[in-house]
């Protein structure tokens, strides 16, 4: 387990971001309107949630799978449109595809951070 204390403001800063993803995702059935489509709207509340309390975690005690978790959950966000069979709505798929995607990237990146940090620091 890599320790807080050893990681660049930059590698928090990921974090930070994911959790102001998970934050707008959550939002944003309100925002973008698509409030009503319950598949939608769940998806983004419950995916945003988790986003979010996964990438606070990992500012308050970094470990490395809060970051393998908001991952997963990046990736699923990513698929849910088609997996939940919500992919006819613009609004719901852009803003589901564009979230699940930056924070599985970010999520890659950190990872990616946190394993070369280990192998050059031994």
């Amino acid at each position: 387990m890599v320790m807080q204390a050893n990681r660049k403001t930059g590698e928090t800063a990921l974090d930070v971001v994911n959790a102001v993803v998970g934050v707008c995702l959550a939002l944003s059935p309100w925002v973008l309107g698509f409030g009503a489509m319950a598949s939608a709207a769940w998806s983004a509340w419950v995916a945003g949630v988790l986003i979010a309390l996964v990438a606070i975690g990992a500012l308050v005690a970094f470990a490395q799978w809060e970051e393998w978790a908001n991952m997963v959950l990046g990736v699923l966000t990513l698929l849910s449109p088609w997996l939940l069979g919500f992919a006819s709505s613009a609004e719901a798929m852009t803003v589901h595809v564009a979230a699940g995607l930056i924070v599985a990237v970010l999520a890659a990146a950190e990872l990616w951070f946190a394993h070369n940090r280990s192998v050059t620091s031994a």
